[in-house]
């Protein structure tokens, strides 16, 4: 089986041994090496971690395939906090805001869905686009000098998500008590906050990303009306309400309003204030 014909799937039915004999590939493949690897068995099958570094980048392995993504906001039920957040703060504000917490969702969430996506490496961390190489060149033919790519909008969502069901990508609640962004959610290096509810923001997803962790931190895709990871902070700053301000990390959070002022005359010279995750293809 190619590297290429290793879906997701097939991935979370590998055993430990299997799935380290895979990543070893991979590394091989783009004249790389495998730095990082770890994971175990999870809800519905194993879920391993391969962080690959090539020309001094690192890279997640993620596989592909048919995968689902987008979120299902006729299943989702807000939890009691995230709800009187909602009413308590963004409404009585009077922002404009639907009346009802799911309409105003379903502005920004893509809608879940079916996507078959291909297996491939995936920055760990995003870049900003002046430190691509290739003075004058737009980001695109910048990645493409180097073999890579922007991710599409359902693979940046399957790489950030990595199959999970819930809004965000470590599960449904956020921690309402501070902010989403910057350190203020750092865990205790036990990997626990013991004073408060758990902060997941800063641990890397289960493909090994670090991504949807500061609501400052957009990134941009190959398609130019979809930006995920943040809002530029709009929701924080403009006293939105606690639970308004996190969903810029929602995993299935396209932020259309950022993606208008990126394409917009006012964010013609903003470029360097949003995240390129450069994707590498395994086939």
């Amino acid at each position: 089986m190619s590297l290429a014909d290793l879906t997701f799937d097939r991935w979370r039915a590998l055993d430990r041994d299997a799935a380290h004999r895979r990543a070893r590939e991979a590394a091989q493949q783009v004249n790389g090496r495998l730095v990082d690897f770890d994971g175990g068995p999870r809800p519905g099958g194993s879920l391993y971690r391969a962080v690959i570094e090539r020309e001094g980048q690192r890279f997640a392995l993620i596989p592909g395939g048919e995968v689902r993504v987008g979120f299902d906001l006729e299943a989702w039920r807000p939890l009691p906090e995230q709800l009187d957040s909602y009413r308590t703060e963004s409404l009585a504000a009077g922002f404009g805001f639907d009346d009802d917490l799911t309409d105003h969702l379903a502005r920004y969430l893509t809608p879940r869905r079916s996507v078959t996506v291909p297996t491939m490496l995936m920055a760990v961390e995003p870049v900003e686009p002046e430190e691509l190489p290739g003075e004058g060149r737009s980001v695109v033919e910048s990645l493409a000098e180097r073999g890579l790519r922007l991710p599409g909008p359902d693979e940046w969502e399957h790489a950030c998500g990595a199959g999970a069901e819930t809004l965000f990508r470590w599960g449904s609640a956020c921690p309402l008590d501070r902010s989403p962004y910057g350190d203020s959610g750092a865990v205790a290096a036990d990997g626990a906050d013991h004073d408060r509810p758990a902060d997941h923001r800063h641990r890397p997803n289960g493909f090994g990303l670090h991504i949807s962790r500061d609501v400052y931190e957009s990134e941009v895709t190959s398609d130019r009306g979809s930006v995920y990871g943040g809002d530029g902070g709009e929701a924080v700053c403009g006293g939105y309400g606690a639970f308004v301000s996190w969903l810029p990390l929602a995993t299935a959070n396209r932020n259309p309003g950022m993606a208008e002022f990126i394409n917009g005359p006012e964010g013609e010279d903003m470029s360097d204030e949003f995240g390129v995750r450069p994707v590498l293809d395994l086939g």
